[in-house]
């Protein structure tokens, strides 16, 4: 195997391990959001919901 072969598959394996981890995170996101906005339906309610935006910086 070459110099230059070597290198190629090494970024290649490099991007799809990152795009591999960068879907899995997007995809826990959106089950996440579901999750909560499924709470959210039901009548529950984060904690920080109910504090004023200015106090607590």
């Amino acid at each position: 195997m070459s110099h230059a072969t070597y290198v190629a598959l090494s970024y290649g394996a490099a991007l799809l391990l990152v795009g591999g981890l960068v879907l899995a995170i997007w995809r826990d996101g959106r089950a996440r959001r579901a999750e909560i906005a499924a709470l959210e339906a039901q009548g529950i309610r984060r904690r920080s919901a109910g504090r004023n935006e200015g106090m607590g910086a």
